[in-house]
């Protein structure tokens, strides 16, 4: 383990000039990158030899300056709940813990409050940005005092998109209003991603427009649709025209959820994002259960044909609910 004293000593206010980074995945193997190439010195840590710059945690905490401060990346949950805990045992006060994953922003209270007890400060970060933020930078959204804001701009100046800091950068508020800020912007994005695909699917399905592709592309300029996640799109299509090799299954991260229930508990509506959440849920059955309770209802009222899951079944169902609607009285048109 490498001995602490070897490290000069910063005061607790200095600007950070090196940064512990735990987690060094997809995100957090860029942000050491993105984060190198600034000029910074960062030592990562993770479970993966190949990636990892030092052994264990302890080894992390021990080639830090003093006050450290140690980035975390990891994913939301128990893994970031077990790494705040650990750290709030290596750490000493004065140092401090960025949470850059994407934790629900009452997590980030109960993370503050634990790691107070030891007198180790903390910061929660809203990161977006994904795979091309080592190149086209990260949108950073804090949370947390602003003298530990002060201490870590050099971390977020070099992660964030150039040009002026509050185009990619926000000191949203205190402790968990970063997540929360996240937390909005990506319902958001849901809302904005399912609306460019029902106008996908739309466009596809017509015989009306010849290339879809060509239309979304002519809409990079010019139009008020303009945007990355547009981009995104074209390349998408560019690199697999109709999509062929694409499942239409949608997972969910938990922010379009955790929107829509603090829609709710503040009475303010999200019908949008609300939408968008759903069709990912239906996206993942291959049978709906609502969807075959409304066919049976209206074949019961209505005499509707069926789509039966046994073959060459469903116009008897269908008949058979005809003549007993008939006996009744009931009525069999449309519905």
């Amino acid at each position: 383990m490498s001995d602490q004293t070897a490290h000069p000593e910063q005061h607790g206010n200095d600007p950070v000039r090196h940064l512990g980074l735990v987690g060094l995945g997809k995100m957090g193997g860029n942000m050491r990158t993105r984060l190198r190439e600034a000029g910074l010195e960062v030592t990562g840590y993770a479970p993966d030899p190949t990636t990892t710059d030092v052994e264990t945690l302890e080894d992390l905490v021990a080639a830090l300056p003093r006050p450290r401060t140690v980035w975390v990346m990891v994913p939301s949950g128990d893994p970031t709940r077990q790494t705040v805990e650990r750290l709030g045992q290596l750490l000493e006060p004065g140092d401090l813990v960025i949470e850059g994953g994407n934790s629900r922003w009452t997590d980030d209270r109960e993370h503050a409050a634990h790691l107070a007890e030891r007198g180790v400060r903390y910061v929660d970060c809203g990161v977006s940005g994904g795979i091309w933020g080592v190149t086209e930078g990260y949108g950073l959204m804090a949370g947390g005092d602003p003298a530990d804001i002060e201490r870590a701009l050099p971390v977020f100046d070099a992660l964030r998109p150039e040009g002026p800091r509050e185009e990619g950068f926000s000191h949203a508020g205190p402790v968990g209003a970063g997540h929360y800020a996240k937390m909005v912007h990506n319902g958001i994005e849901y809302a904005v991603m399912q609306a460019f695909a029902e106008g996908y699917e739309l466009l596809d399905k017509t015989d009306v427009v010849d290339d879809v592709a060509t239309v979304f592309a002519g809409w990079r300029r010019g139009t008020v649709v303009r945007s990355w996640l547009l981009d995104l799109l074209v390349r998408a299509l560019e690199e697999d025209p109709g999509l062929t090799t694409v499942s239409g299954y949608a997972e969910d991260s938990g922010e379009g959820r955790w929107t829509v229930i603090e829609g709710i508990e503040n009475a303010v509506a999200t019908p949008t994002i609300a939408a968008s959440l759903y069709a990912r849920f239906v996206s993942r059955q291959e049978e709906s259960p609502a969807m075959k309770a409304i066919a049976a209802l209206r074949n019961q009222f209505g005499g509707h044909t069926v789509r039966s899951t046994r073959p060459g079944s469903a116009e008897q169902v269908a008949e058979s609910a005809r003549e007993g609607a008939a006996a009744e009285g009931e009525p069999t048109g449309p519905a």
